[in-house]
């Protein structure tokens, strides 16, 4: 008992470091450069790298160019175009909305039949025991019931026929 209430002491554990390697592997430190295949894949990605750059500079200049044409006319436009892009927007909202309902419904019943499709058997032959338990113990009480009830008259009859 004494034992287990004493501290037990930590264990460190403790990796040796490997110096002279560097972010390439250990050929880097030793001068070997870089694989070949690492090579080929930067001299293929940076062509690629490049013109997404670049699409992605003409998609932002034409965003630029378009606020500035049309921010007049949605100011000139307001009154007019704010109600109407709140009434879409609640739209919208509510289309998702009744999708996503509808989807989480279909999910929940397919969720529902794959339970009851995997314990079909078992669930039906516990309910079936169940109703067969139930109807002998009502049988039984019955026959109970009407032992009492024979037994009754019978004491009554005899009384009765006594005085």
């Amino acid at each position: 008992m004494a034992e287990r209430d004493r501290p037990q002491p930590h264990q460190l554990q403790v990796h040796p470091q490997l110096h002279g390697k560097s972010l390439m592997g250990q050929r880097g430190a030793a001068g070997g450069g870089p694989s070949a295949s690492k090579v080929l894949a930067v001299l293929a990605m940076l062509p690629l790298g490049g013109t997404f750059l670049a699409l992605a500079g003409v998609t932002l200049t034409g965003t630029i160019i378009g606020l500035c044409v049309t921010t007049p006319l949605f100011i000139i436009f307001s009154p007019v175009i704010v109600p109407a892009a709140i009434v879409l927007a609640l739209a919208v909202t509510g289309f998702l909305t009744s999708g996503a309902f509808g989807l989480t419904a279909l999910s929940s019943l397919s969720w529902v039949l794959s339970i009851l499709r995997q314990k079909t058997g078992s669930v039906a032959d516990q309910a079936k025991k169940r109703v067969a338990g139930m109807a002998d113990y009502v049988g039984q009480k019955t026959k109970e019931v009407g032992q009492d009830i024979q037994s009754k008259v019978h004491e009554a009859g005899g009384k009765t026929g006594r005085t």
